[in-house]
């Protein structure tokens, strides 16, 4: 989201009910902030991730179990 103030471009950025404008960061600061947000999407890659793993292994131990049951019924 851009805030435009006079010719100037602000990008606002809210952490703890606090705004700052990144463009007033310091470069180091604004090193952080990106590793913060390289982390945030990592983080929510990793939830989609564990997410999609969790229904295969459902799907897949639904399956051996029908297997299991169907032999178990030829016995």
């Amino acid at each position: 989201m851009k805030v435009i103030m006079g010719n100037e471009k602000k990008t606002p950025l809210t952490i703890d009910g606090i705004e700052y404008n990144v463009e007033d960061m310091t470069p180091e600061q604004q090193m952080i902030l990106n590793h913060v947000t390289d982390l945030d999407r990592k983080l929510g890659s990793a939830r989609f991730n564990v997410d999609q793993l969790t229904v295969g292994r459902e799907a897949f131990l639904r399956m051996l179990k029908e297997k299991l049951e169907s032999t178990a019924l030829v016995q």
